[in-house]
């Protein structure tokens, strides 16, 4: 497996994926998900590729095929009243094509995010995971990822 800077030629494969993420998003939440939805258009996915606060890992197999995905957002945080200067690395998705999974494909996704953030000097990796997705809260939990803060709502 190897694992590098996503790619223009990787946008349909990308499309695919998030595609896959949006399905498991719909089917716990079909009030907030639309059915064959995608969270990037492929000109979104364009800028982005062009964006270098907006980094994004593929994993690719030995054929060069895509097996997964990290989208990674800078965040520095600076002069804010109540709280330290510090960058954080925020890990916006994360997916893994179905058809791969327990293959550690995730994990060396998220060991690569690791090195990226360590390699741009920030002090932590955050991300946030739907409570309707126990497969990734119990993924994320393997990793080490501890809850930092918790959303709530009341649906009217």
């Amino acid at each position: 497996m190897n694992i590098r800077k996503a790619e223009t030629r990787d946008i349909p494969r990308l499309g695919d994926l998030l595609l896959q993420v949006c399905r498991v998003h719909h089917r716990g939440r079909p009030d907030l998900f639309r059915a064959g939805g995608r969270k990037y258009t492929d000109e979104e996915l364009a800028a982005l590729l062009a964006d270098p606060s907006r980094p994004i890992l593929v994993a690719e197999d030995e054929a060069g095929t895509v097996q997964g995905y990290a989208f990674c957002v800078v965040q520095p945080h600076r002069g804010e009243t109540a709280m330290e200067d510090f960058t954080s690395l925020y890990l916006d998705d994360l997916c893994v094509d179905e058809a791969c999974r327990g293959k550690h494909v995730g994990g060396a996704l998220y060991r690569a995010v690791l090195d990226l953030a360590r390699s741009l000097g920030c002090y932590n990796v955050t991300l946030n995971v739907w409570s309707c997705n126990p497969e990734a809260m119990g993924f994320y939990e393997k990793c080490g990822l501890q809850v930092q803060k918790i959303g709530m709502e009341t649906i009217l």
